[in-house]
């Protein structure tokens, strides 16, 4: 009998992307486990929250599970619970907050991700080791009592990302 082929599908060893790195090994930032461990919430900036409101629920049947101001960013939130996660929308509350500036350049939209993470301190220095640009150089306090920081959107392909410790 001659020699078998090798199926190219049925691979034992660890499988690597185009640069030879392993794809089953995250890096971690020196922290045990994987950085982020669930979606926390996908924001979207709106012009009238009332109205986006209004449209999830028309449409989707979402209700809000919370809803706050958050004077520091300017913004009001309503968060509809999907799962274990949430749609953020964020309307802005004056005119100089980052919010209205991004409605005034990119208009209504996806705005950014946020990822829970178990130590958001922690998260923040593994991401800046890494060598990543973030907004906040030390957490801060988020919305429904969380501590949150985000990391610049140019620094990870355009994203806008928020760590968000519950």
């Amino acid at each position: 009998m001659g020699v078998q082929a090798k199926n190219p599908f049925e691979n034992d060893d660890i499988r690597e992307d185009a640069d030879g790195q392993p794809l089953d090994e995250a890096y971690d930032g020196g922290l045990e486990g994987p950085i982020l461990t669930e979606i926390d919430h996908v924001a979207i900036a709106v012009t009238d929250l009332d109205a986006a409101i209004d449209d999830y629920r028309e449409t989707f049947g979402a209700t809000v599970d919370h809803r706050e101001t958050v004077e520091s960013d300017g913004v009001e939130e309503a968060l509809l619970k999907v799962a274990e996660s949430y749609i953020q929308l964020l309307a802005p509350t004056n005119d100089d907050s980052p919010v209205a500036k991004y409605l005034a350049k990119k208009g209504p939209g996806l705005h950014h991700i946020g990822y829970r993470v178990a130590d958001c301190a922690a998260a923040l220095e593994a991401v800046k080791a890494q060598g990543h640009r973030v907004i906040d150089e030390k957490p801060r306090p988020g919305s429904r009592g969380t501590t949150v920081a985000f990391i610049h959107p140019k620094s990870l392909h355009g994203v806008l990302i928020e760590l968000v410790q519950e």
